[in-house]
């Protein structure tokens, strides 16, 4: 195990204000190319909860996730000419999906690594958008530590799944909507992963919402990011297999939105892994 101090001091090193206006901007830049999701209420999970408890329907974004959101803000920020010489990242499956739709709607070629146990349903979901896949290392630390490698080589940007202001600003674009959906609910659930989504939708819904409860889920397999947060410094710790592996693993020792997750005044959980509990997108209950 190694690690990385987070940055000292209580208040966050990045320029919050800054970041929520890059939100405000990242809803008008992607709105051509992103849809509003629908935000649903379930009967059955508000009896079981013993509340009203709603989802925000971001499987039913274009590629299936909330991914393409932050991809589409990214690629709209580069020149033609950088996009048409071509992109690199990495990813287990989602994120290399959604810079594959970002590139089939503003134009430019890419490339996406994976680690070698992707799961071949999300496989199938990065192939289908033309975006160019190759096959790297065990899990994804492996893959995208190639893909940065590749990315220097060959002088073409690298698309972070989070860890890049542009990436965290699209994802918040969430928050924008769930204020336009609903009044301020009590508490306010987001998958953890890397940090990207939680970092952007906490902050554009802590502008809103000062007294909604934000809370992050990480599975219990690989809660790498929840540990580095409690722990005040960026972790390299193993993860086990986990139902969750689009919200496996953690972060990289020069995290750009770290600052911003205790800066948003969120409190992190694990989830149970043998409850199989996944989240797909925040689940809201009054």
């Amino acid at each position: 195990m190694s690690d990385t101090p987070l940055p000292a001091g209580k208040e966050p090193l990045i320029d919050l204000d800054h970041l929520y206006r890059e939100i405000e901007a990242a809803e008008t830049r992607i709105r051509p190319h992103i849809r509003e999701t629908y935000l649903e209420e379930s009967p059955t999970f508000g009896r079981q909860a013993g509340g009203r408890v709603w989802f925000k329907l971001e499987n039913f974004q274009h590629t299936g996730s909330f991914k393409a959101r932050g991809a589409v803000n990214k690629l709209l920020t580069l020149t033609p000419e950088i996009r048409a010489n071509g992109v690199i990242t990495a990813s287990t499956g989602n994120h290399g999906a959604a810079v594959g739709y970002a590139l089939s709607q503003v134009g430019g070629r890419g490339t996406v690594y994976v680690p070698e146990n992707a799961s071949p349903a999300k496989l199938a979901n990065i192939s289908r958008w033309g975006i160019e896949i190759r096959t790297f290392g065990q899990d994804s630390v492996e893959s995208e530590r190639r893909a940065r490698q590749a990315a220097e080589e060959s002088g073409r940007p690298f698309i972070s799944p989070y860890n890049d202001p542009d990436i965290v600003a699209g994802q918040g674009t969430i928050g924008l909507e769930l204020v336009r959906q609903m009044p301020a609910p009590e508490r306010v659930y987001i998958a953890l992963g890397g940090g990207g989504l939680a970092a952007g939708v906490a902050l554009a819904l802590k502008r809103r919402w000062p007294q909604t409860r934000i809370i992050a889920c990480s599975p219990e397999n690989s809660a790498v990011m929840m540990a580095s947060i409690n722990a005040g410094r960026i972790l390299e710790l193993a993860s086990r297999p986990t139902l969750s592996d689009g919200t496996a693993g953690g972060g990289r020792s020069r995290q750009y939105h770290v600052p911003a997750l205790p800066g948003t005044g969120r409190r992190v959980r694990h989830r149970q892994r043998n409850r199989n509990r996944r989240c797909h997108a925040p689940v809201h209950t009054h």
